[in-house]
């Protein structure tokens, strides 16, 4: 395995050249993959109603084709779907990433085309061993097996010939022979649709092999980890694979993850990387050893980016940026066009720049999930941020949380309340929910506006929930396992009441 892993190492390295290229020149690259994109979905059906055979311009683009949400592409996806092909992109499109994110309106069926799947998601990963292995000269990474936590798919209900499914699940299926070779469970286990059958199995079928990397969302991940050492009674993930060297994660902020995995894996030598891979396509990776949620956009996986200023979002047709016209620290909603033929897509995150050369990002939040009831404007990230905060103050180890506002009554003001499933428990709740109201007000200058005095927002309302309680949500809903997550902050009290009332029905 050292012969393999030196030749795998090498190789690898030699991709970071390709990486250089597009750090250097940036605006080239995204030029020139914009009008390949043009040029290739010029004949399909999209294309011929929205005049791509004439477009020369970025700014052309923008004037004739309009920003599109999922409801808007949808009657084209749903004919792909029922069979029609070169509607949306010209290849034949056979397979869709499922994407049910956290809310609770239908699913979403993203298409992926061989070149997305190829040129996007598979080059992400392969971009992302590179950049690791730059990183960390001395891997042992390949003398292993990766485990990955996938999802699962089937035969779609309008159309029996195209499968849909998570995007994991997606890319496991259609996985090289040599990739394949390289990853565990084997695939069976790893597709199957049962969460907790699929966990036992993964318990089986891992632990004897020698595992040098996990992949998969945070939440999901620390399950299955504790499941083994619940299962072979050791003390650490490092007593059953004690090769064990790197991480990657994605799909939900680590920053409040963190202190869990490293009890888990008590190790200095262990290495965590975020990455951007949505259903829609890998977007970013962390390219840097010591930076935590700081990605490189990634500029020439087939995806050409706009982004659109929050102030601009809720407009009918919002003016978006390019590459060029973006500002640090700024809040923007992303906006994507692809080689699977998403169009000025909005796909419903926020993201800020934390660097303009290369250009890095940090996944700031989703669109719709936010807290401004009383103009406090309070985003996702403010939200881990404080949290993180909360628990390194207090000792804390938190496993899941929900925030919803407290709508104002006669003579009672506002405010936020939170559920939060914690692993360990802080110290005193009191303390804890005074450092996640003083973080809160030191990274956001409006909510710091409407607590002064308490003059709109009281101090936030901590529960601790008991042991279980998202998990038995995310049952109820059907929802266990794969990309699925709990949404973090909501403008309604919906998802707060949802969550409170299946766990006291479960408990009663």
């Amino acid at each position: 395995m050292e012969i393999i892993n030196s030749i795998v190492t090498w190789v690898m390295k030699k991709r970071i050249h390709q990486i250089d290229l597009f750090r250097k020149y940036p605006h080239e690259v995204q030029e020139e993959l914009f009008q390949n994109l043009i040029s290739t979905a010029k004949n399909t059906g999209w294309g011929k109603q929205h005049g791509y055979a004439d477009i020369r311009s970025v700014q052309v683009f923008q004037e004739r084709v309009p920003v599109s949400t999922y409801e808007d592409l949808y009657p084209y996806i749903e004919r792909v779907i029922k069979g029609e092909q070169n509607l949306l992109w010209p290849s034949r499109i056979e397979w869709f990433a499922k994407s049910s994110g956290t809310t609770n309106a239908r699913s979403k069926y993203i298409p992926v085309s061989p070149e997305s799947l190829e040129d996007c998601h598979y080059k992400g990963g392969k971009d992302m061993l590179s950049i690791y292995v730059n990183n960390y000269p001395d891997t042992k990474l390949f003398t292993g097996k990766g485990l990955s936590i996938g999802g699962s798919h089937r035969p779609s209900e309008l159309n029996a010939k195209v499968s849909c499914g998570d995007v994991s699940a997606v890319i496991m299926q259609n996985l090289p022979i040599w990739a394949e070779a390289m990853r565990t469970p084997p695939l069976k286990v790893a597709l199957m649709d049962k969460w907790e059958e699929k966990i036992e199995k993964m318990v089986e079928t891992t632990v004897p092999e020698n595992v040098t990397s996990l992949s998969g969302v945070p939440t999901w991940t620390y399950v299955l980890l504790k499941r083994i050492l619940e299962v072979t009674g050791k003390g650490s993930i490092l007593e059953v694979w004690p090769n064990l060297e790197l991480f990657t994660h994605g799909a939900v902020a680590f920053g409040p993850y963190r202190q869990l995995f490293r009890e888990l894996i008590p190790s200095e030598r262990m290495n965590y990387l975020e990455v951007y891979n949505a259903s829609e396509g890998f977007f970013g990776i962390q390219d840097q050893r010591d930076t935590e949620d700081e990605m490189l956009l990634m500029l020439d996986y087939g995806v050409y980016y706009e982004f659109i200023p929050m102030d601009q979002f809720d407009e009918e047709q919002p003016k978006t940026l390019t590459l060029d016209q973006v500002e640090l620290g700024k809040n923007y909603a992303l906006v994507i066009s692809t080689n699977a033929g998403l169009w000025r897509y909005k796909i419903g995150d926020t993201i800020r720049f934390t660097n303009l050369s290369p250009y890095r990002i940090k996944i700031s939040g989703r669109t719709k999930h936010f807290i401004n009831a009383f103009g406090e404007e309070v985003i996702v990230e403010n939200a881990e941020v404080a949290i993180t905060r909360a628990c390194e103050a207090t000792g804390a180890v938190i496993s899941n949380f929900t925030a919803a506002p407290v709508y104002m009554e006669s003579g009672k003001r506002g405010g936020h309340e939170w559920l939060i499933e914690f692993e360990k428990a802080p110290s005193t709740l009191q303390v804890f929910t005074k450092m996640l109201d003083e973080t809160l007000r030191e990274v956001n200058s409006d909510y710091d506006a409407k607590r002064q005095n308490d003059i709109a927002l009281q101090e936030p309302i901590v529960h601790a929930a008991p042991q279980g309680t998202f998990m038995n949500w995310l049952r109820h809903k059907g929802k266990l396992g794969g990309q699925n997550k709990v949404p973090r902050l909501s403008n309604t009290r919906e998802y707060l009441e949802e969550i409170m009332q299946v766990n006291d029905l479960l408990n009663s």
